[in-house]
């Protein structure tokens, strides 16, 4: 994407924004006609007023969703149906890229580039992936005594609700999304308050592409008014979350409190990087777990926030991190040349913000730990590197969510595993060596859901990503996504011999 900072800055200019709530394929005010402001971070001002959804919102969008189920305008539409309404809707998420781009970078922060190099291809890519494998996908005949046969199907599980957060806004609802949908449910998703605008849209642009009325809802709105009636609904048959460990646990509780609707949460992380001495190439090294941490501004669930760092090696890594820390300054989102944009919110600044003034008293700050304006605008913090981190220092064991990294030494391999392990969190890890067995070795003992050898925070759609402990169970991306979206029944019929 070849656009000057000037071209963005125009594109930016010319947007029109959906601001309303998308139910039963159309736009259309909250119940209660009331409105929140979405706030561009890197200026503090006011981007546009959206529909502030509530419990009667969501539940005309749970009717329509159920009805579009029942009826069968989506959900018995044959597999192949379903696989040419996806690809539609990827094609249409790339020719509107420039666009859904500037979203995400104007709603949350992110330099737009990354939006438009990962975030919207990826959602494209996703949403292709997914109509791609939809009519591959076969039932199976369970082995049974003579004059009898057993037929096991998939089938969708109806209505299926999506909370999801506001770090990867087009891309967490196209994780959810796209399975549910080409799995043949229907989709309320409740998109983060703070980043709503990408989630509309996408919407309009699945009923541009064929996706019927009732079958993909958007109800933008706070967690604790529409989250939980989300949660709380009596005729949603799913919750798929991205979020917080708290709320994670908050949407257990309305399942119990309600239908025992199946709830999978992708929550928290505190992500170990291990650098052993035995890796040769520590400039690539330094390079990724510079990535690790600081890509999206550290807003990432994954995000490799705890380096271990072998300690004869120690001193000679850190000089290479502190110097790929001073390079990267929080910068306008819209200038392709940064590569640090905004944090989300004013909240969310002053929690990292906190959270570092706390481990200045306990750890040495290597570099950063400075709030940044940007002509004296701006939700922006530097790039922050910690070391002599204590295993237990708060810095070390709690989600910052923010471009802060906590360094600790090690001595030895079995050491530095239990202190990876020594976490409630488990969804990935990071392990640098040049030793194949010690590689392996490592990664099978390490207990999380994705380990990342010689690289940092690998994923695809061909392969699970999820966590284990307090980072949630059940699976985004890969045909195992699938089964959060589907149910085992099974049809058994006795014939005569």
């Amino acid at each position: 994407m070849d656009l000057s900072f000037a071209d963005w800055q125009e594109a930016a200019a010319a947007l029109c924004f959906r601001t309303k709530a998308y139910i039963d394929g159309q736009f259309t005010d909250a119940a209660s006609g009331k409105t929140f402001a979405t706030i561009n971070p890197a200026t503090g001002e006011e981007i546009a007023q959206i529909a502030e959804c509530d419990a009667a919102d969501v539940d005309r969008a749970v009717k329509a969703a159920r009805a579009a189920f029942e009826d069968g305008r989506w959900s018995r539409m044959d597999p192949g149906g379903r696989r040419a309404v996806l690809l539609k809707l990827a094609e249409l998420i790339r020719e509107n890229l420039v666009e859904l781009a500037l979203l995400d970078s104007l709603d949350m922060g992110k330099p737009v580039t990354d939006a438009a190099t990962v975030d919207v291809p990826g959602s494209a890519h996703f949403f292709q992936w997914y109509a791609e494998a939809i009519d591959k996908l076969y039932d199976e005949v369970a082995p049974t005594g003579k004059g009898d046969l057993a037929l096991v199907r998939r089938v969708p599980l109806g209505v299926v609700g999506a909370v999801v957060p506001w770090n990867f806004p087009l891309d967490m609802a196209t994780w959810k999304s796209a399975a549910a949908l080409a799995a043949g449910n229907s989709v309320v998703l409740k998109p983060a308050e703070q980043s709503p605008l990408s989630a509309l849209r996408l919407a309009e642009l699945a009923s541009e592409a064929g996706v019927p009325p009732g079958v993909f809802n958007v109800v933008p709105g706070f967690g604790t008014t529409a989250g939980k009636a989300l949660g709380l609904h009596m005729d949603v048959d799913c919750l798929a979350f991205t979020g917080s460990t708290a709320v994670g646990k908050k949407f257990m509780e309305y399942s119990g409190q309600s239908n025992l609707k199946a709830v999978w949460p992708e929550t928290g992380g505190k992500s170990p990087n291990i650098v052993f001495a035995d890796c040769e190439d520590l400039e690539t090294a330094a390079d990724m777990a510079a990535f690790g941490i600081f890509f999206n501004g550290g807003q990432v669930c994954s995000a490799n926030s705890r380096l271990y760092v072998e300690r004869s090696i120690q001193d000679e890594f850190l000089a290479l991190l502190k110097a790929r820390a001073e390079a990267m300054a929080p910068g306008n989102p819209l200038d392709p040349a940064t590569r640090l944009g905004a944090i989300v919110d004013e909240k969310q600044t002053q929690s990292i913000m906190a959270r570092i003034a706390a481990a200045r008293e306990s750890a040495r700050l290597v570099s950063g730990g400075e709030r940044v304006t940007l002509a004296g605008k701006g939700c922006f913090v530097a790039p922050t590197v910690f070391g002599d981190v204590a295993q237990h220092d708060p810095i070390a064991t709690e989600e910052v969510f923010g471009p802060v990294l906590a360094v600790i030494p090690f001595d030895t391999e079995e050491e530095v595993i239990a202190m990876a392990n020594d976490s409630i969190y488990g969804l990935a890890a990071s392990v640098w060596t040049d030793n194949l067995s010690r590689a392996m070795r490592v990664s099978d003992r390490l207990h999380v859901g994705t380990v990342s050898v010689n690289t940092v925070d690998a994923l695809s759609a061909q392969t699970p990503f999820g966590g284990m402990k307090q980072s949630g169970f059940g699976r985004d991306l890969s045909l195992h996504s699938l089964d959060k979206y589907t149910a085992l029944k099974t049809t058994w019929i006795k014939y005569k011999l």
